[in-house]
């Protein structure tokens, strides 16, 4: 039977429909972002006013979001911190209230790890992955280099021992330099770094584990102007995503322990040859 010539039509403006690139399947939008809290050379040792303690408060109890866990990259046998009664006690602490203790340094000071003979970097991770699973009960599986310093040879040394290395995509920059502990720019730095973290994001190059994007933040527990400003710097977390049009979780702050660890070894570096850009001028050092 003929077909009209209106049916004819009608056909042809409904197959140009179904070929155009506006009819096509579309790319689904990239998982949503959550936050990643995590918090390096702690703890801290001292008897009041622990930066340390006041942190652990704060992330289990603020207006934006309760029993929020974070990552504590630990420097077990620091002569200031983890090496002394308190700070072994506030280790125990951050594993009991649900944290994921990981690995900084155990030595007396930061040391950093590419400067040391192989021999003696293979001692010092097995000491301090001794200490954390004495005091915890579990061998740790993250660790994080001291200066952000790593090559072939320590990545090596980290997954003879059990772990895997985890660095950053966003740094408050509040590591103490020289006495400096404050930022007069928390806002503007934080927006500067998720900007560029927003590239990556928008083009699939993150890990999605369990339906979100996780962006790792790192902060430093011992910095007593970070433990003052903790929540602050939670709210400014909140307030740029909203600016830079990246949608969270609808928990935007991890508050499970194991969905926590599952999204830093989600997150970690595993090859020497992959060159992720480092926080401030330790990319310029390093790399």
């Amino acid at each position: 039977m003929p077909v009209s010539n209106h049916l004819y039509r009608l056909l042809l403006v409904l197959c140009s429909m179904m070929l155009s690139p506006c009819a096509m399947a579309q790319d689904p939008p990239p998982a949503p972002i959550r936050f990643l809290l995590t918090f390096d050379d702690g703890p801290a040792a001292a008897d009041s006013g622990n930066p340390t303690v006041h942190i652990l408060e704060t992330l289990a109890s603020n207006p934006l979001q309760d029993h929020i866990k974070a990552v504590f990259f630990t420097q077990t046998r620091a002569w200031h911190g983890g090496g002394t009664e308190v700070g072994r006690g506030l280790i125990r602490r951050e594993y009991d209230e649900g944290h994921v203790v990981a690995l900084h340094s155990a030595t007396t000071f930061h040391s950093n790890h590419r400067f040391m003979s192989r021999a003696t970097l293979d001692e010092s991770m097995q000491r301090g992955v001794d200490d954390l699973t004495a005091i915890t009960g579990v061998a740790p599986k993250l660790v994080r280099p001291p200066f952000w310093a790593y090559d072939a040879g320590t990545l090596e040394s980290y997954h003879q021992h059990g772990m895997r290395m985890l660095l950053t995509d966003l740094n408050a920059n509040d590591g103490k330099i020289y006495g400096v502990n404050f930022s007069w720019h928390k806002r503007s730095n934080m927006l500067t770094h998720l900007a560029e973290t927003r590239k990556r994001w928008a083009a699939g190059a993150m890990p999605v584990v369990d339906g979100s994007t996780p962006v790792v933040v790192t902060f430093h527990d011992v910095n007593t102007y970070t433990s003052r400003h903790i929540q602050e710097y939670l709210e400014i977390l909140l307030d740029v995503a909203h600016e830079l049009d990246m949608p969270l979780a609808a928990k935007p702050f991890y508050d499970d322990r194991a969905e926590l660890e599952r999204a830093a070894l989600a997150s970690t570096v595993d090859e020497a040859s992959v060159k992720p850009h480092l926080p401030g001028l330790w990319n310029w050092l390093w790399q």
